[in-house]
């Protein structure tokens, strides 16, 4: 039997909460979040069962239009059923559902998402056109014991830990209000001199509907003196947390806080959760302090497609020159 595809948001909405197997930022209730009102999802079926999901949001700008991921959501991608078949049949079943997903997306000028991890076959979009590139996410294993974690992390982290326990005197606490989270981020990219590249009211959007879902955790560490030194702000589905926004006061950088915030958070996350994904980074000193605490890197892809030439060439001329988001 053949696989079609159509385009349906409330069907996808009802597939959501059926499957945890989808990605938190594949959710429904993420995308009503960071995108309202600007996003559907194309359905794979075969037969009258749903095999496969491909969520986008749509966007125009400048005449053109555009499939990309919103601020704050580190994947999209497809969804594909899992099957019990064998391997090469797999493989046959995985192209027939991802090239319907990809031919059923509305036209476009430009496509562009981040693949959850766990999508390793992008061969189908390859045939259709797409590229790719691959980038790294840091993913931690806690499901192991807390004496198992602390020995994975390196000394120079279980240092800082120590340091900012038993010298600084640091404690970690929920947030009293995310405006205390908000201040610590600000400060983080004003010291940068760099602009807040999301607006408060995404944030605010983000942390309503998580409170509602007891997904989420805002973390705040804080001395004997009141100060607060560093926020963490983690979002969780399924058996995965995220590591989705931190902050720090810019003056109080090395007394470990924001090493002791992360393990806090990460030791404390609930029986369900199985695996702490620091939505790993591609820049350097950030890529570092990750796989200081034992996480395992992991490829994911950036899978895109530019429709007209002009939209080719800036696509190249970004790789060529490094600023490709």
């Amino acid at each position: 039997m053949g696989i079609e595809a159509i385009d349906a948001q409330d069907t996808y909405r009802a597939l959501c909460e059926q499957e945890a197997s989808v990605p938190l930022f594949s959710q429904a209730w993420w995308l009503d979040a960071v995108a309202p009102d600007s996003w559907s999802a194309v359905l794979a079926y075969q037969g009258d069962r749903i095999v496969g999901a491909l969520p986008y949001v749509i966007s125009k700008r400048a005449g053109l239009t555009l499939l990309t991921q919103p601020q704050l959501t580190q994947t999209l991608g497809p969804w594909i059923r899992a099957s019990n078949k064998s391997y090469s049949k797999a493989l046959g079943y995985e192209k027939d559902v991802l090239q319907a997903l990809a031919r059923g997306l509305p036209r476009f000028h430009y496509y562009a998402q981040n693949w959850h991890w766990s999508c390793q076959n992008w061969l189908p979009f390859y045939w259709l056109g797409f590229e790719q590139t691959t980038r790294y996410t840091y993913r931690l294993d806690c499901s192991n014991s807390e004496k198992h974690l602390w020995n994975n992390l390196q000394e120079n982290i279980r240092r800082e830990i120590r340091k900012a326990q038993n010298r600084e005197n640091i404690t970690v606490r929920p947030a009293h209000r995310l405006e205390e989270f908000l201040s610590l981020n600000r400060m983080t990219f004003e010291r940068q001199g760099k602009p807040v590249p999301y607006g408060q009211e995404l944030v605010e959007r983000i942390d309503e509907k998580a409170r509602s879902l007891n997904a989420r955790d805002c973390l705040i560490a804080v001395d004997e003196h009141g100060r607060q030194h560093a926020g963490a702000y983690i979002v969780r589905s399924g058996d995965t947390a995220y590591y989705l926004m931190g902050g720090g006061n810019p003056e109080l950088r090395n007394s470990g806080a924001s090493s002791l915030l992360l393990w806090e958070a990460i030791r404390n996350q609930p029986d369900c959760v199985k695996e702490f994904d620091f939505e790993g980074s591609m820049l350097e000193p950030v890529e570092r302090f990750f796989r200081a605490f034992g996480a395992q890197q992991t490829p994911y892809f950036r899978v895109t497609k530019a429709e007209s030439r002009a939209l080719q060439l800036a696509m190249q001329l970004r790789k060529t020159f490094g600023t490709n988001q």
